[in-house]
């Protein structure tokens, strides 16, 4: 009976009321937890299918469902630019590296391509890095540009991958190629569509080594388009004797340097060049090749589209008045505001183009304050009706 009666007492003093507000406690701890998990949730994963659910494959015009669901469905993007050991902050490296690999998985999974190529510089610093540093850079890209087995991933050697003209080696060229199991001026052909890949760094003219052979390879790969698209004269047939036979289709041109251009003054749209970049004018073999290494590869490889990277704006140009060139941006937000990649439906003689965006760093940024401004904001109203509450019920037990 005492302690009952003890027990009482310490309910009384206690209080059922302070259990409920320990609940109460509870429930707004939990209301806000919640409402900061949906927005991470929502800003670092869902976002990204949210924008690029909106993008659709390019239809090529006149051509039956049939053919369109039978084209090759193939992704651009270029300029990664993984942060490394010497300028990546680990914090910049982390969100990056998260924003690539989120907005590349969600495309895959959406949009099915067949071939996705990233057009050069897959590395910040692979001009620089050691065997060891090499090697786990290249762990962390396969790693974030994982995919399935219907989707081939095929990348382009830039300059930061293995170093501008001067600092380019033959060793760092074969690591390259190594990591990624590609030889620079070959041509792959899928579904009787011809790609040429081309090491565009070594195309300096000044017949170093490696631009030799890089010369020798376009050339080859000239001599197999043309006996690829043999006419029925004898002298043309003997001199193929022996040629591996391509399909007879005009090929696109993938490298990371652009050809030959001024500047990017006649560049437009929302991802081109600020109007201040776009008065600087380009030098030679450092922003574009020069003259004569475009012309040599227009008049030998006689390409129907070219697409390169590097100046991680956006520009499409006219070779020739006639032969287009698009200019992909940068694929990292550490490059731009507003990334974007390319989606292509190609056939043996046609293509379609179209540019799908990527969630804006601005708008997420916007999400996380308004987001941040709520929170204080029910935390303020919170307090104060806790406080109005609680000096209630001082005045309410207060003796008379």
């Amino acid at each position: 009976m005492a302690f009952v009666t003890c027990r009482h007492s310490a309910m009384m003093r206690t209080g059922p009321g302070r259990s409920a507000v320990l609940s109460k406690r509870s429930v707004f701890l939990m209301k806000i937890l919640c409402f900061l998990f949906a927005v991470v949730w929502f800003c670092e994963f869902l976002v990204y299918y949210v924008v690029i659910i909106q993008c659709s494959w390019p239809k090529i015009t006149g051509t039956l469902d049939q053919e369109h669901k039978s084209a090759l469905k193939v992704i651009f993007l270029s300029d990664t630019h993984l942060l490394g050991a010497i300028r990546g902050h680990w914090f910049d490296k982390l969100r990056r590296e998260w924003q690539m690999e989120r907005s590349y998985q969600s495309a895959l999974w959406l949009l099915q391509p067949d071939i996705v190529f990233i057009l050069g510089d897959l590395f910040d610093e692979g001009k620089w890095s050691n065997s060891k540093a090499w090697d786990e850079d290249v762990e962390r890209f396969h790693r974030m540009f994982r995919h399935p087995s219907h989707t081939e991933l095929i990348v382009v050697v830039g300059n930061h991958d293995i170093g501008f003209h001067y600092e380019m080696t033959i060793h760092k060229l074969n690591r390259f190629e190594r990591a990624f199991n590609l030889t620079s001026g070959e041509v792959l052909s899928r579904k009787g569509v011809n790609f040429v890949l081309v090491n565009s760094v070594a195309l300096e003219g000044d017949n170093c080594v490696i631009c030799r052979a890089a010369e020798s390879q376009i050339f080859e790969v000239s001599r197999k388009l043309n006996c690829s698209r043999m006419t029925d004269d004898a002298d043309l047939r003997k001199n193929c004797r022996g040629v591996e036979r391509l399909p007879p289709s005009a090929p696109i041109l993938l490298q990371h340097y652009p050809l030959y251009r001024e500047s990017d003054s006649s560049c437009t749209g929302e991802d081109s060049a600020s109007l201040e970049e776009k008065r600087v004018l380009f030098m030679e073999k450092y922003d574009v090749l020069s003259k004569d290494a475009s012309e040599k590869l227009l008049r030998l490889l006689r390409p129907r589209l070219i697409l390169s990277g590097h100046t991680h704006s956006a520009c499409e140009v006219l070779h020739r008045g006639r032969i287009p060139e698009i200019s992909v941006p940068s694929f990292s937000w550490r490059n731009r505001n507003n990334p974007s990649f390319i989606m292509g439906t190609i056939t043996a003689t046609e293509f379609a183009l179209e540019k799908c965006f990527l969630p804006e760093e601005n708008t997420v940024v916007w999400i996380y304050s308004l987001a941040g401004i709520l929170v204080l904001l029910y935390l303020m109203d919170h307090l104060r009706t806790f406080t109005l509450l609680r000096t209630f019920s001082r005045a309410k037990h207060k003796p008379v």
